[in-house]
């Protein structure tokens, strides 16, 4: 099964920068498109990044939503079997616990999710 470990949240002042980590396990890594999720205290969990497979001619393709489009940024390294999110221009509905998780070439994210990382934005 696949499992993922989310890193690198914390408080931070409006304005300011994080870089969340996530590494996952139990699937090949480099075949699956990673994305990065949030969920706000009594909203839904929503997508806010994707990043393709680098297999394929549109391999490490990026989509962001557009409420974080020009201030977030998705990357992976298959190496490390790590995926990140550097988040710059923080603003306080950025504030949710961020998760990560991997969808096959079929298109399905997998029904597996790791602890998140929370993600504080205040002054």
């Amino acid at each position: 099964q696949a499992l993922f470990v989310e890193s690198g949240g914390g408080w931070v002042q409006p304005g300011g920068s994080l870089r969340l980590s996530c590494a996952g396990s139990g699937f090949t890594f480099s075949r699956y498109a990673m994305g990065w999720f949030r969920q706000a205290p009594g909203k839904e969990r929503e997508l806010v990044a994707t990043i393709t497979s680098d297999e394929g001619s549109a391999g490490g393709s990026t989509a962001y939503a557009d409420s974080v489009k020009g201030r977030f940024t998705i990357s992976r390294d298959n190496a490390k079997n790590t995926v990140y999110l550097q988040m710059n221009n923080l603003k306080p509905e950025d504030t949710a616990l961020y998760y990560c998780n991997a969808k096959s070439a079929m298109g399905h994210w997998t029904g597996y999710w790791g602890q998140g990382t929370q993600v504080t934005v205040s002054s």
